[in-house]
């Protein structure tokens, strides 16, 4: 059983932290192209999923699917195999088959047919319970809860949760993995929550803990805890180590195979810990499966960004789901075809390919059907198009998943994500194209083709990384900050000053209000980040302000003045008691070659929470004045658009998503509103020629015009999810 030396941990110490130089991720896969030789996982651009349920075998129909395979035209199956119920005559002890299985192979039998097909398969297993049975023979397979006790499913109370670490993981599922692979030659094995459920207090994750770090297992959940980062780190790498012994498991029998492991099962940030680290891995799966309630509906596009950073451009698939997928987990129901459709044009227009996941075999409602073979068979028509070439975006926005594991976790329920969404959704409603950029590729080869790097409150920053921005900023990149960016280390720990305090031109005054009611933003006319606001001479302001003090004592000509909170009630309390304030609320400075805006407030998360107007303007104005540069992309018309562009070796295309919907902040789009028309202007690369333009919603091509290297096209309408095909015969 894998087992972690305390040296080695202790070089962990800086894994939130390690920023060194690395190849950008796209620099790898530059021009990848979908050739008939190359691996199956390039090729494979549409999947689906058969996740049996235990009386699946003989009470399905596999015909029904393999005919819906070859309607659906999919290229890859994932198909349930074993761990928590074998669906084929295993021989491992303890590994249970399924009561319905009898004389039968059902996982065999799909294998077989979806081979006729022509598709690639992987064999997805799901260790994470096990029966009655097995836990009376091997108790120490089970995860255990502090008191000691077993940790009994949650869903299941006949099942127990297995422990992620010990040797349940490590020599049981090994055992299994190898007679999957041996016996049915799968390409790769997908592992469904694999990763544990809780922090496990069993014997064996107590002596592997200790003997990595010395110390017993945390029993608090608080980051600023040092044994509690410990145990983060060890868990990380300790999962890490788990799948490297799968891989090795899988290419003993399959040598070009290897593990795919699914998205984490909870929300604390563990293989994204260092996300490089999953980089290496051939072909990613994004289990975020659909969306309800709040959920914005430009949430998959952000997905697929957020992996896209760091996996570049190696393919990964979205596992969506047709059915209501969060809070009551309703898992045989169908979604309105509508909300089915725009989770996949978000997902495609930002470069994932479709994964179709179906819970049980036996579908009782099929309403979905015709509604995924419909987009699916459009995108099997122009797969060659909506293969991801090279983003065009000139802005990015920063993630970093030390924040959210080390400083955000400190925050009100409810905050996490807020200044994130709060400036993603600004940007998209100012027709900005944009992309992600994680924080361990801030490197000078990462960031060099951007020409913005948006932080919202990316407050937790090792001293290299903010070395490593400074540098991008004096060599001409220009970076737009908020609140209590830098203000803390990689692991939460608060500093004395901001780490990018040179580049903000201010320094921490030791304070941060929070929760602050009614105050408000003095706008000063003439500078472009009050650009639109000439009108007024005020708007409203944030809900919590970062004290700062600028570096030369003297407060800047600032755009934006802090007129601050004064009593909201009774009605005649309400008026301003100080509207002479020379407290800046905007730091615009040159910096080298580059520029900077820090905004000492939490304007992005707070435009999230009230989406107001203005608030959005200062956030787009931020960005452009920053930027000093036009726009390679311009498009009017009416309502929301997600906008992404994208270059291939002889054409471009433009993807154009109409969000235009009264349930764009809340699931689910119950129909398709079209919108239009649409004027797109875009500037061209000096190397593209352009023969005509091709509408791949509706096959029309476009009649665009050309003056010098401003092409000019006009979309009449668009329903859902338009793609403009510009180049040579498009």
């Amino acid at each position: 059983m894998s087992t972690i030396s305390r040296r080695n941990l202790l070089q962990l110490g800086a894994l939130a932290a390690a920023t060194s130089a690395v190849v950008p991720a796209t620099a790898k896969y530059r021009r990848l192209q979908s050739p008939a030789d190359a691996p199956w996982q390039i090729r494979s651009h549409r999947w689906i999923q058969v996740a049996f349920t235990e009386d699946d075998p003989g009470n399905y129909d596999p015909d029904l699917w393999f005919r819906y395979f070859q309607e659906i035209r999919a290229q890859g199956a994932c198909l349930s195999a074993g761990g928590a119920i074998a669906f084929y005559p295993t021989d491992v002890p303890f590994h249970h088959r399924s009561s319905f299985l009898g004389s039968n192979d059902s996982f065999g039998e799909m294998v077989r047919g979806c081979r006729k097909l022509g598709m690639a398969v992987i064999g997805r297993v799901d260790p994470h319970s096990i029966n009655e049975a097995a836990f009376a023979a091997h108790p120490e397979w089970a995860a255990r809860l502090a008191d000691g006790s077993p940790m009994r499913h949650w869903a299941d109370p006949t099942r127990y949760v297995t422990c992620s670490h010990g040797p349940y993981n490590f020599e049981f599922m090994p055992k299994v993995i190898r007679e999957i692979v041996e016996r049915y030659q799968v390409d790769a094995i997908f592992g469904n929550r694999w990763d544990g459920h809780t922090v496990c207090h069993c014997a064996s994750c107590q002596r592997l803990f200790r003997e990595a770090t010395g110390f017993a297992i945390p029993e608090t959940m608080d980051p600023a805890d040092k044994v509690r980062r410990a145990y983060m780190v060890w868990e990380n790498e300790h999962l890490y180590s788990l799948i490297d012994l799968w891989t090795a498991t899988i290419r003993k029998a399959q040598p070009q195979g290897f593990y795919m492991p699914g998205s984490t099962s909870r929300p604390q940030p563990r293989l994204d810990f260092d996300p490089r680290r999953l980089a290496a891995i051939a072909f990613m799966t994004v289990d975020r499966q659909g969306r309800a309630g709040n959920t914005p509906a430009w949430i998959n596009g952000r997905n697929a960004k957020v992996h896209r950073a760091f996996m570049g451009r190696k393919p990964i698939a979205n596992i969506f789901s047709i059915g209501l997928e969060e809070s009551f987990r309703w898992k045989d129901s169908v979604q309105s075809p509508e909300e089915i459709r725009l989770w996949l044009a978000e997902g495609m227009s930002q470069g994932f390919r479709p994964w179709l996941c179906k819970f049980n075999a036996k579908p009782f409602d099929k309403r979905w059907m015709p509604v995924v073979a419909d987009v699916y068979q459009w995108h099997a028509n122009n797969q060659r198009y909506l293969t991801p070439g090279d983003n065009l975006a000139r802005v990015a926005i920063m993630v970093s998943n030390q924040t959210t594991a080390f400083y955000e976790r400190k925050q009100p329920a409810g905050e996490l994500d807020a200044a994130q969404f709060g400036y993603y959704h600004a940007l998209l409603e100012s027709r900005i194209p944009f992309e992600i950029v994680d924080d361990h590729y801030l490197d000078a080869g990462s960031l060099a083709r951007f020409r913005v790097l948006i932080l919202p409150n990316i407050a937790a920053l090792s001293d290299a990384q903010c070395r490593q921005l400074t540098e991008y900023v004096r060599g001409g990149g220009r970076i737009v900050a908020t609140h209590e960016t830098s203000l803390y280390d990689e692991w939460g720990m608060p500093r004395a000053d901001f780490g990018l305090s040179e580049l903000f031109g201010c320094s921490y005054a030791g304070h941060t209000d929070k929760n602050v009611r009614n105050s408000y933003l003095a706008t000063h006319p003439g500078h472009a980040l009050t650009r639109g606001l000439e009108d007024t001479p005020r708007i409203i302001g944030a809900t919590g302000y970062v004290a700062v003090k600028p570096h030369d004592g003297v407060p800047p000509d600032s755009p934006l003045m802090l007129i601050p909170q004064y009593p909201d009630l009774p009605m005649e309390s309400v008026y301003p008691r100080d509207t002479a304030t020379r407290t800046s609320m905007a730091y615009c400075r040159d910096v080298g070659r580059g520029r900077v805006v820090y905004l000492p407030m939490d304007i992005d998360r707070c435009f999230w929470q009230v989406m107001n107007p203005d608030q959005r303007l200062i956030l787009r104005n931020a960005v452009e004045w920053a930027a000093d540069e036009p726009s390679f992309i311009h498009v009017e018309g009416p309502g929301v658009l997600d906008i992404a562009c994208w270059r291939q070796p002889d054409f471009i295309t433009v993807h154009l998503v109409n969000l235009t919907n009264p349930m764009l902040l809340h699931a689910p789009f119950r129909e398709l509103i079209p919108a239009g028309p649409y004027r797109v202007k875009l500037t061209l690369p000096p190397d593209v020629v352009v023969e005509s333009v091709r509408s791949l919603a509706t096959g029309a091509h476009l009649e665009p015009s050309l003056r010098e290297r401003e092409l000019t096209v006009e979309v009449p309408s668009i329903l859902l999810h338009e793609v403009l095909v510009i180049g040579p015969g498009a």
